[in-house]
């Protein structure tokens, strides 16, 4: 990837509009203070005083906060919340992000927030400690009304937008916005002549079942869909992925950690991009979102099947060393760490 090449691809993202369908959390991070320690007078215990507070999108957020880095013009997210605290929390921080519109995001009290509550103790000169996390999820099945809305949001953007994301974020299956029935739904639009645009799909337990779309996953996931070792070499990551992508008709991108990029598309094409050096303490958390946004966005710009992959690169190398966070990359910072590993 040349800079002339990112300015190229990125220069196209103002004007695109991206529906990212999935599970939106609220990320809230507790600061900690470790000088600030004591002993709680009644229990005997330790006691954490927390001395900031902060709260972002999550899960699906990530993606969009991502898409919003890169200047995606408009982002529709596609998802729900409770009527409680995090709800309000969360709907606040959508609307504030420039280029979002939230007009098909639900708040409904059939459903509690789903939040990540993350401690972390901040000791000046070390990076950030997590502590046990705190989460709070939906543990039954999404309601009914829930996931209709949701469908008819999905049927209503598949005609107005450059590409759409799906997350599926939720440990147990139907309890979250990716549903068998969206993806029924799903599938019937992908069976019409409508116009072709990017539908990129990732979830935590897996694609097995989903309707044909390009396939995002890590090399764990490919291995459980194809039934192959998960240890496999490049070359043979490349070869299941490119069968893979023939039988579903659509592009497959893989992610390897310290590996790098595979992608792999329906006519055979194959291209493997390494992962950056390191340059210094790193936080894992968020890049595989940063890989997705930074794939589905170069792909409805027109990038090719390695320029995609590439740009996909240089995200995640900046997003793994913002300790502390679920973070994102700008096509400026991707600009200077192109610049400053050509020079």
């Amino acid at each position: 990837m040349t800079p002339e090449g990112l300015q190229k691809i990125t220069a196209r993202y103002s004007s695109l509009r991206i529906a990212v369908v999935g599970d939106f959390c609220l990320d809230r991070y507790l600061e900690i203070d470790p000088a600030r320690a004591e002993i709680s007078i009644e229990t005997g215990l330790p006691v954490y005083n927390v001395v900031k507070v902060r709260s972002q999108p999550g899960a699906a957020g990530t993606i969009l906060n991502n898409l919003v880095a890169l200047g995606v013009g408009r982002i529709f997210p596609v998802g729900f919340c409770g009527e409680d605290g995090e709800g309000y929390e969360l709907l606040r921080a959508l609307r504030s992000l420039p280029g979002v519109n939230a007009r098909h995001f639900l708040q409904t009290g059939d459903r509690r927030t789903f939040t990540y509550c993350k401690p972390l103790i901040m000791t000046p000169g070390e990076p950030p400690r997590e502590l046990n996390r705190l989460d709070s999820k939906n543990w039954t099945p999404t309601p009914a009304s829930v996931f209709t809305h949701l469908i008819g949001a999905l049927e209503k953007l598949r005609a107005e937008v450059d590409a759409i994301i799906l997350m599926d974020q939720v440990d147990i299956a139907e309890t979250g916005a990716v549903t068998t029935p969206l993806l029924t739904s799903l599938r019937a639009l992908e069976e019409n002549d409508g116009p072709a645009i990017p539908i990129v799909a990732d979830s935590r337990r897996g694609l097995r079942g989903y309707p044909p779309c390009i396939f995002k996953m890590n090399a764990a996931e490919l291995a459980a869909l194809t039934s192959k070792p998960a240890d496999s070499s490049i070359p043979d990551i490349q070869q299941i992925a490119r069968g893979l992508a023939a039988k579903n008709g659509r592009t497959v991108f893989v992610t390897m950690a310290e590996r790098g990029l595979i992608g792999a598309a329906p006519g055979g094409e194959t291209a493997h991009v390494p992962s950056l050096p390191l340059r210094g303490p790193i936080d894992v958390v968020g890049a595989g979102d940063s890989v997705t946004a930074n794939l589905t966005a170069a792909l409805a710009a027109g990038a090719k099947l390695r320029e995609s992959l590439e740009l996909a690169a240089l995200a995640s190398s900046i997003v793994i060393h913002q300790l502390g966070t679920s973070g994102a990359a700008s096509p400026q910072q991707m600009a200077g760490l192109l610049d400053g590993r050509s020079g």
